[in-house]
């Protein structure tokens, strides 16, 4: 599953702590259930546009990786947890919530999509999927 996390309104301060950032990639595997296999990865960047600085880290997880990019000057945060494994993504949220002190929060849950099929059961597979989307064109 993947949980995509649009943060405003966050503590601004937090948002350009480069250690904020290592110590919540550090934790937060564990506090979800999640096995971290390296250490986190923080950069401090700086682009052509002034407002789009910020910190940017990304911790890989036996379960796939976790990724905060942060824009101080639009108290903005974009957080990442994809996982090949199921967890709980309202549980998950609350703890990026207070952790970044987000104001209003907009969040998505998408499947993943790991689905090894049987050779011989592939086609009606995706048939299902086919009359699933003719139903819902909007569907990801």
């Amino acid at each position: 599953m993947h949980l995509l996390i649009d943060g405003y309104g966050c503590d601004v301060a937090q948002l350009a702590d480069q250690e904020h950032v290592r110590r919540f990639l550090d934790e937060f595997p564990g506090a979800i259930s999640m096995t971290k296999i390296t250490e986190p990865s923080v950069h401090l960047y700086h682009g052509p546009v002034a407002q789009d600085w910020g910190v940017s880290g990304f911790v890989i997880i036996a379960e796939s990786h976790i990724s905060v990019h942060t824009f101080p000057d639009r108290a903005y945060v974009n957080i990442d947890v994809f996982s090949c494994m199921e967890f709980d993504a309202d549980a998950a949220l609350a703890q990026v919530r207070e952790r970044f002190a987000m104001g209003t929060v907009k969040h998505w849950v998408l499947d993943r999509g790991l689905v090894h099929l049987d050779p011989a059961t592939a086609h009606e597979a995706v048939e299902a999927e086919r009359a699933a989307l003719a139903l819902d064109p909007s569907r990801p």
